[in-house]
């Protein structure tokens, strides 16, 4: 059973630190050093009887994130967006997995990257897809409900719809 801290001290904390940025849904529980870091005009949504796990981060430039209800997320995931970055209903992100919906422009080598600006895409997980320890979900991905993403793989936007149903009893 989780501790009372853990699921009515900590999201009442991150209301308030999120400033009406973050909205937290009925039960969501916050594991320790969990990190809201959402900027003006952007908005992060979490879902009823979410969890998010120790280390969690949230780096919101802009656009919005939405993570379902009853979805987890386990230890140091980080979730990264300056466009959309969707997560469905009763997911499982696995320790250390990043969603990210930005990258660097390049393409002109003989001018600095950071002055190349950045190219968006929307990332999305579908419902009931499980993603394990350490996946790297890039721009422009959709992960398909019920699919299952082995640990360390790279679902990027060539990939555009990665995995089929998750085996039996998974």
């Amino acid at each position: 059973m989780p501790s009372v801290r853990r699921t009515t001290l900590r999201p009442l904390a991150a209301r308030l630190r999120g400033r009406g940025r973050v909205a937290l849904g009925p039960g969501v529980a916050l594991g320790p050093g969990v990190r809201f870091d959402v900027a003006p005009g952007a908005r992060l949504t979490v879902g009823a009887g979410a969890q998010l796990e120790e280390g969690c981060r949230f780096h919101v430039s802009a656009g919005h994130v939405e993570i379902g209800a009853e979805t987890r997320l386990g230890e140091r995931c980080v979730v990264a967006a300056h466009q959309h970055v969707e997560v469905g209903p009763r997911c499982q992100l696995d320790d250390g997995v990043v969603l990210i919906d930005f990258e660097h422009a390049g393409g002109d080598p003989e001018r600095p990257v950071r002055e190349q600006g950045l190219v968006t895409a929307p990332v999305r997980v579908e419902e009931g897809a499980t993603l394990d320890r350490g996946a790297c979900v890039l721009p422009g991905a959709t992960v398909r409900a019920g699919a299952h993403v082995g640990p360390h793989a790279v679902v990027g936007a060539a990939t555009r719809s990665a995995g089929g149903p998750a085996p039996p009893g998974s």
